[in-house]
């Protein structure tokens, strides 16, 4: 295929993008019931998804390692009960291995465009090299977060020092002694600023809003417990199960039942009352919205890291970049020799860069442009034959993604087992705009609606990330394809 012209058509009967959890994932599933018509559409040089581009020193998952992996394939030799990314992006390779899906995949491809023939009732892909592909079916994994945002502040170009996101670290840079900027308090400055804080001879951290940032119940596993985990796998399933349930209940905070917040936030001030004895530091890192209104953190070493003598945290905002310092809000410089970005990803641009364009040419983009939506976070009307993995309003507050991915897979399945007896699948628009009608009103009832900005919604201020509820409600919604939801041809 490497040796083909730009004007050939390689065609499939399954185009899926993205090789992280979810196009993996989906990829074992349809091994598993014997299709090998697929072909998978990676734009970097490797599997992994969000856990190979996030490298940065301290990365880890705040979801226990025995719930963040796949079901159908237990690991029972995690080192520590959070696992650490290089064990993620280790275990994702395995899987690639294992169930003989590096065959499928083409490295270095990223999709530019994908386009719905009417007339033949398939995609057409073109990718970013001019290459061009055609499927019946389109499945994205694109993760919601795989595009770095970066933050709007004067004089940014004007900057003579190092300056890079914390998801695409640049390892080569030599941290040690210098005087080094973090912009950002998110998921991942929390785990990063920990492990440089020790290195750098300077770490000023600019911050806009503070975190709640919860201790992390993590510890090693003992070789005697990933011995009998491996020799009694039902072990394994049961710590799985009783990590699930404890995560599931975290959800009654979040949706149904706001006092449980409380208990949480008590948690957290006896947290940073322990770690930070000095009350003016105390007072920049109480922040400044209801509890669970945006990400909660998990971490036991960035509140005692900011305490460090060489650790500044200014909330005063920033100014203007020049050439070799920050200009604080309070019109204060500060001498930088590196700039660290660790503002976060464009989550709620589902899909983006890409142009997507469904029957009569209409673009996602004009479909969206009052926000992502999509019946069940994974189809849109007018948009046949395309199923999205970690879709709009399928992310969690308080559990594993993984868990949704595999309720996605399954439902996606039957779609292809339905796409045996017809041609394409068009969702209705009535049942795409009720079920939504319905996800948005839950969602106004959340603790993600106190009134502060987060990267689950749009600027307009639309909750395009959530799920409102619990993940086995969500399984209940997608157990069962019902073809009524969806216009046939």
């Amino acid at each position: 295929m490497s040796g083909m012209s730009n004007t050939e058509i390689k065609t499939s009967r399954i185009a899926i993008i993205g090789t992280g959890f979810g196009g993996l994932g989906m990829a074992i599933r349809l091994k598993q019931a014997g299709i090998e018509d697929f072909v998978m559409l990676e734009k970097a040089a490797g599997v992994g998804g969000t856990w190979r581009d996030n490298s940065y020193p301290g990365a880890a998952c705040d979801v226990p390692s025995h719930l963040y992996s796949f079901s159908f394939e237990r690991k029972t030799d995690w080192s520590h009960t959070f696992a650490r990314q290089d064990e993620i992006l280790a275990y994702l390779q395995h899987c690639a291995r294992k169930y003989g899906l590096l065959e499928h995949i083409r490295f270095g491809k990223e999709v530019s465009v994908a386009s719905f023939d009417e007339a033949a009732q398939r995609w057409h892909i073109e990718t970013a090299d001019g290459e061009r592909l055609e499927a019946q079916v389109l499945i994205t994994a694109c993760g919601q977060l795989n595009r770095p945002a970066y933050p709007d502040i004067p004089g940014l170009e004007r900057f003579e020092g190092e300056a890079f996101h914390s998801a695409r670290w640049n390892h080569d840079y030599e941290l040690n002694g210098k005087r080094v900027a973090v912009i950002g308090t998110g998921a991942s400055a929390i785990q990063f600023v920990p492990q440089i804080a020790e290195q750098v001879e300077r770490l000023t951290l600019f911050q806009r809003s503070a975190p709640y940032v919860l201790p992390k119940a993590d510890r090693p596993y003992s070789e005697r417990e990933k011995r009998l985990m491996a020799r009694f796998p039902l072990l394994h399933d049961l710590s799985r199960a009783r990590i699930y349930s404890l995560y599931e209940l975290r959800v009654l905070g979040f949706s149904y039942i706001k006092p449980v917040m409380q208990v949480m936030k008590l948690l957290w001030a006896r947290h940073l009352r322990a770690t930070v004895p000095n009350p003016e530091l105390r007072r920049k890192l109480i922040p400044d919205y209801p509890m669970g209104c945006k990400r909660i953190l998990l971490a036991n070493d960035y509140y005692p890291a900011l305490t460090r003598a060489n650790v500044e945290v200014v909330t005063d905002g920033i100014q203007e970049v020049r050439a070799q310092s920050i200009v604080d809000g309070s019109g204060r410089k500060h001498s930088v020799d590196a700039i660290i970005y660790g503002t976060g990803f464009r989550a709620t641009e589902f899909l983006a860069p890409m142009t997507i364009r469904g029957r009569g040419g209409r673009e996602l983009n004009e479909a969206w442009r009052d926000g992502a939506e999509a019946y069940l976070g994974m189809t849109v009307a007018g948009f046949p034959n395309l199923f999205m993995l970690y879709g709009p309003n399928t992310n969690l507050g308080h559990s594993s993604i993984v868990y949704m991915l595999e309720s996605q897979i399954a439902y996606v399945m039957q779609c292809l087992e339905a796409l045996d007896a017809h041609r394409c699948l068009d969702v209705r628009p009535e049942v795409q705009s009720a079920f939504n009608r319905e996800v948005q009103r839950r969602l106004g009832r959340s603790v993600w609606e106190q009134g502060c900005k987060s990267w689950y919604m749009t600027a307009s201020g639309k909750q395009t990330n959530n799920w409102p509820g619990f993940t086995f409600s969500y399984r209940r919604h997608t157990r069962r394809l019902d073809l009524k939801d969806y216009a046939l041809n």
